[in-house]
């Protein structure tokens, strides 16, 4: 794991093996952003002519290696594009996304120095969380040397000299980052490893060490509470389902949240089975268990003054003589019973049994998080993700929070139309599946109707950005993307700043 530490030293005089600086394209050429200073003289103020020699542009994610000359403890100095100069300050996204280009670039080495921008503490931990992610690397199955190392530590450089809150602006990106490379793992996770068993065993052993209570409802329980969703979607498995409950309490606290997270650790489609070229990526369909099980670790990690319980709602959806077919009908746990017309729209039916199982805590928000519906992918493409909600104030907050962190999400409607394909069941209360046009709506509006009376919820549909299939680009990496923690780790800060959510 890539160590995290923050520096005022200068730039010229830190022992590394790698320097980097960052640079931008500018109206004649590139230039130097803050930052760079020390080392520019190094180079007798010709840096910016030295990197343009070598193709340097300044443009977004670009990389140009250099030799050190003398007067830099550095070996190398690594390039690292921001994009368009800003006179005003780069954009904290954008510091994220060069560290995290710097750290990829520079796996193998063993200690780096970040000497991009950062003055401020929100700049420190931009670039200090950047840099964290970009250096992931999931190495679980790879032998023999195949692949290189992570870098093994980033040192950022700051001017902040006396000030504490540079050194904890890298402790909280330390503990995101940390939480969130957690997230990347589990999704990353062959299936055959990560089962609802053994995901349920590394929520306990995590609650052990940060502090947490966690409770585990296994199949007996399920069978014996009536959880209708959880078990018709696992009983096709020889590996049964599991609701997971992740608790932090804090004794300040004024205000409860509750994360539901969408657990499928394998999705073959069930009976509705996947066509080939669809189910190799469907390791990742716990993505959003994932995400609200790290959110709940990061904010225990923070100390935030808000109490945050997260479900888990773990099964692998297979066929099997035992499997769930078309046309049973399921007894959801509260009681109302749903027509399975699908059994590929699974995700559905497990969220619901943890919806209303998180209500009867009477939270004051639930939010689930969901890799739901291939509508959504083709509404929104692959890096944002949809937010509804049952409150016009929550989807508009959650959506502005997503964009303070850098998460890329988009509103979306709950049109009252769409339910009427979901209640037109003869033998249900309501049918898994609805109209085709509006997909990801339908998925919302059904979830919609398991939420108790007086709680605000929303749903988030990571289906797009929680697996990145195409070449890395900034600090995302190629496999899971731990997609929504970052929205709901600062959606619990602000309730615990409010003192109410």
């Amino acid at each position: 794991m890539t160590a995290l530490s923050v520096s005022t030293s200068s730039a010229a005089s830190l022992r590394a093996d790698a320097l980097v600086v960052g640079v931008a394209k500018g109206p004649k050429g590139i230039v130097l952003a803050p930052g760079a200073e020390a080392v520019n003289e190094a180079f007798d103020g010709k840096l910016a002519e030295v990197l343009g020699t070598l193709g340097a542009t300044g443009a977004e994610g670009e990389t140009v290696k250099v030799a050190s000359p003398a007067g830099l403890k550095a070996a190398l100095v690594l390039a690292v594009g921001l994009g368009e100069a800003a006179e005003a300050g780069y954009e904290l996204e954008a510091l994220r996304r060069a560290a995290g280009v710097a750290a990829r670039a520079l796996a193998g080495v063993k200690k780096a120095a970040l000497a991009l921008p950062a003055e401020s503490a929100e700049e420190v931990e931009a670039v200090a969380l950047g840099g964290l992610l970009g250096s992931y690397v999931f190495g679980t199955y790879k032998g023999n040397g195949n692949g290189k190392e992570p870098v093994g530590e980033l040192v950022v450089l700051t001017v902040r000299k006396g000030s504490k809150d540079a050194k904890a602006a890298v402790e909280r990106a330390a503990a995101i980052g940390e939480e969130m490379n957690r997230a990347r793992d589990l999704v990353n996770t062959a299936p055959n490893d990560l089962t609802p068993k053994s995901f349920a065993a590394i929520a306990q052993a995590a609650g052990k060490e940060h502090g947490l209570k966690v409770e585990v409802l296994d199949e007996k329980a399920l069978t014996k509470g009536g959880f209708g969703g959880l078990l018709g979607v696992g009983n096709g498995s020889a590996n049964p389902p599991r609701l997971v409950k992740v608790a932090y309490t804090h004794p300040k606290a004024k205000a409860s949240l509750a994360f539901v997270g969408k657990g499928i650790t394998y999705d073959s489609g069930g009976i509705s089975l996947k066509p080939a070229g669809h189910n190799e990526t469907m390791k990742c369909d716990m993505a959003g268990a994932a995400a609200v099980f790290a959110a709940v670790v990061a904010a225990k990690r923070l100390g935030l003054a808000v109490n945050v319980t997260a479900w888990l709602a773990l099964a692998e959806n297979m066929p099997s003589g035992s499997a769930t077919r078309p046309g049973d009908v399921l007894r959801m746990y509260g009681g109302k019973t749903v027509e399975v017309l699908n059994t590929d729209a699974e995700g559905r039916l497990v969220l619901a049994d943890a919806i209303v199982k998180a209500g009867e805590d009477n939270p004051d928000v639930i939010v689930d998080v969901a890799t739901l519906t291939g509508a959504m992918v083709l509404a929104l493409g692959t890096r944002t993700f949809g937010v509804m909600a049952n409150s016009d104030e929550l989807r508009e907050n959650l959506h502005a929070l997503a964009g303070e962190v850098g998460e890329q999400s988009w509103p979306m409607p709950l049109p009252a139309e769409l339910k009427k394909g979901m209640t037109d069941s003869t033998i249900a209360d309501l049918a898994n599946m609805g109209e085709r046009m509006g997909g990801g709506l339908v998925a919302g509006l059904f979830l919609q109707e398991f939420v108790a009376e007086g709680i605000d919820w929303a749903h988030l549909d990571i289906a797009g950005p929680a697996f990145h299939e195409s070449a890395p680009f900034g600090y995302t990496p190629k496999g899971g993307t731990a997609s929504a923690v970052r929205t709901l780790v600062r959606f619990a800060e602000q309730t615990a700043a409010n003192g109410k959510a």
